[in-house]
């Protein structure tokens, strides 16, 4: 398994760096958390279950001997709460080095945000849009910098379909989080592509996968778990390509690519499409009252 899975190899150190994964107290983002913590790096963990993640904080500040890891309350589903997340750390920080964009919800049944948004879409893509809108500045302030937003190849089934984007006309849990996972991608281009030249670089990525809780709406889905359970990867072995993006030296020039395994990998053509990925955009600032040049 360890030979067909890819493996971050950087031996990059982080002191005096400062990063924050979203979804930290459970599955990738804890083990994603934790390798940050061991290089160094003050880490915040962005859960909105801060009880769970403040023994995992706990937990990595032993495992690691690193005690700069704190825990801050993120609700990805209500915009108010994701406001006042970045309002207070950048009141706290002087500096942003990696944001990875790692939380997420999986076939859950139907139902919206705070704010109105088909959960998915909500959580998976325009909960970690505005997070991103609100620290951005500090990432360029910190430049070189890096945004990494963790997909999946489930994207390839996903398609944005903007006259239904909140599952009102049609819903299926499935495919709501496959068309997420495809705005994750779409997202990661765009962004890249107004960056460019800022001095801060955004990857997405397919982790594999992974044994993790994102698949506890579907009995389904923990039934093949079970079955293929051998098969799988651990959360630890699902960290690793989002560590390698936020790690690797030299990566800048692969700025907006999709990896897998550690490796640039081929997205689909829906996720290349540069009109889609510029109108997702605009329809993504317009709902989170953001200005479309931002």
């Amino acid at each position: 398994k360890m030979v067909a899975f890819g493996v971050c190899t950087s031996t990059v150190q982080l002191p005096g760096k400062v990063a924050i994964v979203t979804g930290a107290n459970t599955g990738i983002g804890k083990e994603t958390a934790k390798e940050l913590a061991r290089r160094g790096a003050r880490v915040y963990l962005a859960c909105r279950d801060v009880q769970k993640a403040e023994l995992v904080a706990r937990e990595i500040q032993a495992v690691t001997g690193n005690r700069q890891v704190l825990v801050r309350k993120l609700d990805l589903a209500d915009t108010k709460c994701i406001r006042a997340f970045a309002e207070d750390f950048l009141a706290e920080e002087k500096h942003l080095h990696i944001l990875i964009n790692n939380a997420g919800v999986m076939m859950c049944p139907y139902s919206k945000t705070a704010d109105g948004f088909e959960m998915h879409i909500g959580v998976n893509h325009l909960g970690h849009f505005l997070l991103t809108h609100l620290l951005l500045e500090k990432l360029k302030e910190s430049a070189p910098s890096r945004v990494i937003n963790v997909s999946s190849f489930a994207h390839l089934l996903g398609r944005i379909h903007f006259h239904n984007l909140h599952g009102e006309k049609f819903y299926h849990s499935g495919l709501a989080y496959c068309h997420s996972k495809l705005a994750n991608v779409l997202f990661t281009r765009e962004l890249a592509r107004r960056l460019e030249g800022s001095g801060v670089t955004t990857y997405s990525v397919h982790p594999g996968t992974v044994i993790t809780e994102l698949i506890r709406h579907s009995s389904f889905m923990r039934c093949m778990a079970w079955l293929f359970s051998y098969f799988l990867k651990t959360p630890q072995q699902g960290a690793q390509t989002s560590l390698h993006c936020a790690l690797t030296e030299g990566l800048e020039v692969l700025n907006g690519s999709y990896f897998s395994e550690c490796q640039v990998t081929w997205a689909s053509a829906q996720a290349r499409n540069e009109t889609i990925a510029r109108r997702l955009w605009d329809v993504s600032c317009d709902l989170l009252g953001l200005p479309v040049d931002q």
